[in-house]
């Protein structure tokens, strides 16, 4: 069973070609998060790792002045454009709309 298959690669990169058309059946890379029965989870795109707590001068010393110390208080990030922080992004794509599975072969 493919979900069987799938569940040997989770933490690995996978790229994963969907049925659907237009960019989304170019296929989906990502390191392989969740599989179950219903869909599979990939991680598309690393999110920003945390600052560091321990670091004395956290606040407003960053650069692109990413911190603020203002109102919404110390090490909270300030939504700008200069900003270098990023969410991350994760796909869930149901399992019967997979159409190839390709991955490592080490």
């Amino acid at each position: 069973m493919l979900t069987q298959h799938l569940c040997d690669y989770i933490g690995e990169t996978v790229t994963i070609f969907t049925t659907s058309g237009g960019a989304s059946g170019c296929g989906f890379t990502g390191v392989l998060l969740d599989v179950n029965f219903c869909f599979v989870r990939l991680m598309t795109d690393m999110g920003t790792a945390p600052s560091n707590p321990l670091a004395e001068n956290i606040c407003g010393d960053h650069p692109d002045n990413a911190f603020s110390h203002g109102s919404k208080g110390c090490g909270q990030i300030v939504p700008d454009s200069g900003s270098h922080f990023r969410l991350g992004s994760v796909c869930d794509i149901p399992v019967c709309k997979i159409a190839s599975f390709c991955h490592n072969a080490v």
